[in-house]
């Protein structure tokens, strides 16, 4: 008789969806759920950087999923400037916290400043 003889540590891991062992698995992933803007809150923020440059900072949105550089996208075409995604937050570069509150408000998303 073996140590773990009909217990779960002697099986080997199996899908749970087509029970399958997890090495012959072929399910696709499974989508991870993204929270709809109306449920979020942005707060929108200008920053001075040490260089002296000023940018546009979106914290607390839910970086689950990749709607985040599709947003990133959107705004900098909106704003005409670059940005990026640091840390799940997303920054645009200059002063553009009116027009961005007023895309993101259009967009569903709650504003907190």
């Amino acid at each position: 008789m073996r140590l773990f003889a009909g217990t779960p540590f002697d099986r080997p891991p199996t899908c749970e969806r087509c029970q399958r062992l997890e090495s012959e698995c072929t399910c696709p992933p499974e989508p991870i759920p993204v929270k709809p803007p109306a449920k979020q809150i942005a707060r929108i923020r200008l920053e001075k950087r040490k260089t002296g440059k000023w940018v546009t900072t979106i914290r607390d949105l839910d970086s689950a999923g990749d709607h985040l550089p599709t947003l990133l996208t959107k705004l900098k075409k909106h704003c005409g400037a670059g940005g990026s995604i640091e840390d799940g937050v997303v920054e645009v570069q200059g002063d553009h916290v009116q027009r961005i509150t007023d895309f993101l408000k259009q967009a569903g998303y709650r504003i907190a400043k």
